[in-house]
């Protein structure tokens, strides 16, 4: 999973709606070298599937001053370092996840040490992930509708309240299962608003030519923020149950401090147009998704990886155990798969520089399934905390490109929906896993069913190589 001209979601004019954007300009992001690179190795499409952007490729980037019309030559982009309105929309953005990742491991903490229930901490922790199934849809139609900086400061204020109010709760001592079950579902919705309205609005704070740069620096903030988050939370909670809601609280406040800052607006000016339902906003969302062959071949491609990593997480945890490890061993390899990711992220754009997005998402199943290979057998937490390293590197890759690709194929009117698309098929997926996984356990053992694992990967990339919606290429119309 990523501009076109704005494209409105009447529902008589879905079959228009649906229809790839064709860029129309050597300015559009779409034909950036990058992105036609996904077609030098393709197969050629019929006639009817060509686009305007096949017929003039462009083979080489711009890096010459652009000459304007009056003789001026016109200035470069300022870098991304010096960007003030990226560095805070990323700096804010990073403070709210931070905040959310050490909140996602605060509020099942908290509970079971208050209520030594597990079934409560579970539930509490599940209701906190809810909204990213049953919010993702209706929100990104949200975020393609409404003003994308408002949705932004008001999910940031509003999670600092929910943070404020449940600090309060804890420090109490009277624990209300129902009201931490209220907060944990009000915050969770509105970090999807927050994401999606954030993710959307990047195009808006930096040129076309950056945005490679700009979902290189995004990836690295979530996987560093992923990585500080978790041992922050429960490092908090151990000094208090109530401090790592306080920090949230403070975190979500400077976030928003930071979004004031942010000039310009964040989306292109909509057209007047008569408000649709919100429901037929959403199926606009779905059937352009579902028009986009390339598009939807890569993230069915990612949900089948998803889920296998989820069960191979289970297996390895379940591996590590039977030899005699212990929690802590575990804790070392996923850290390490989290921090192989960070540099995968940092290094990802310069592989959506050199490959196509077709040869990425087909190398990176292909090394996946390598790399499973060897965890069947390995019990060592360090041998099997480099390969987890090497996995994450691949996916902070792949998720970089993904990312670039969404961007720019996705008009400004359609980002948040095909954001919540490939956030819900994503994050939907990885919640079978562990459930599939462990009936697996049980039956095989962890080494049959880590070696079933890396087969599934294999055949998903061998699906991959002979696709013919990802042989056609990015730009290939739909039938």
């Amino acid at each position: 999973m990523k501009p076109a001209i704005d494209t409105p979601t009447e529902p008589t004019e879905l079959a228009d709606l649906a229809e790839p954007t064709e860029p129309t300009e050597l300015t559009d992001p779409a034909v950036l070298p990058w992105l036609l690179a996904g077609q030098r190795d393709d197969v050629v499409p019929e006639k009817k599937h060509r686009t305007t952007a096949q017929r003039e490729p462009v083979t080489e980037p711009v890096t010459e001053p652009v000459t304007e019309p009056d003789g001026e030559t016109a200035a470069p982009p300022v870098p991304l370092r010096r960007n003030r309105d990226y560095r805070l929309l990323w700096g804010g953005a990073g403070l709210s996840l931070l905040a959310g990742r050490a909140t996602a491991v605060a509020y099942p903490l908290a509970v079971l040490w208050a209520t030594r229930s597990p079934s409560d901490a579970g539930l509490v922790g599940t209701t906190l992930l809810l909204p990213q199934l049953v919010v993702q849809l209706p929100g990104g139609a949200l975020v393609d509708r409404w003003d994308r900086r408002r949705i932004m400061l008001v999910a940031g204020i509003g999670q600092a309240v929910v943070a404020g109010a449940v600090a309060a709760l804890l420090l109490s001592g009277h624990v209300l299962l129902w009201a931490l079950l209220a907060a944990a579902f009000v915050e969770g919705t509105l970090g999807v608003l927050f994401q999606l309205a954030e993710r959307a609005a990047v195009p808006a704070v930096v040129p076309p030519e950056q945005i490679g740069a700009a979902m290189t620096g995004n990836e690295a903030r979530t996987r560093g923020a992923a990585i500080a988050g978790q041992p922050l939370g429960s490092g908090l909670v151990t000094l208090g149950s109530a401090l790592p809601f306080v920090a949230a609280a403070a975190g979500q406040l400077a976030a928003v401090v930071c979004l004031f800052g942010v000039r310009g607006k964040l989306q292109q000016e909509r057209k007047d147009a008569p408000r649709t339902a919100l429901a037929a906003e959403v199926r606009a969302g779905l059937v352009w998704m579902w028009r986009q062959h390339f598009l939807r071949a890569v993230m069915a491609a990612v949900a089948v990886s998803n889920i296998l990593f989820q069960g191979l997480n289970l297996a390895v945890m379940s591996g590590i155990q039977s030899a005699g490890g212990t929690e802590f061993q575990v804790g070392v390899v996923l850290s390490l798969s989290g921090a192989g990711g960070l540099v995968g992220a940092l290094s990802g754009g310069r592989w959506t520089e050199r490959l196509s997005m077709r040869a990425l998402v087909i190398g990176g199943l292909a090394v996946w399934a390598l790399l499973m290979v060897p965890v069947a057998v390995l019990r060592d937490p360090y041998a099997l905390g480099a390969i987890f390293a090497l996995s994450g590197y691949v996916g902070g890759v792949f998720n970089v490109a993904g990312g670039v690709y969404l961007v720019r194929i996705a008009p400004d009117s359609m980002r948040g929906r095909a954001n919540s698309l490939a956030m819900l098929v994503g994050g939907g997926a990885m919640a079978a896993g562990p459930v599939a996984a462990g009936f697996a356990l049980e039956g095989l053992g962890p080494t049959r069913t880590i070696l079933g694992l890396s087969l599934a990967m294999a055949v998903t990339a061998l699906a991959a190589l002979i696709s013919p919606a990802l042989r056609r290429g990015p730009f290939a119309a739909a039938d």
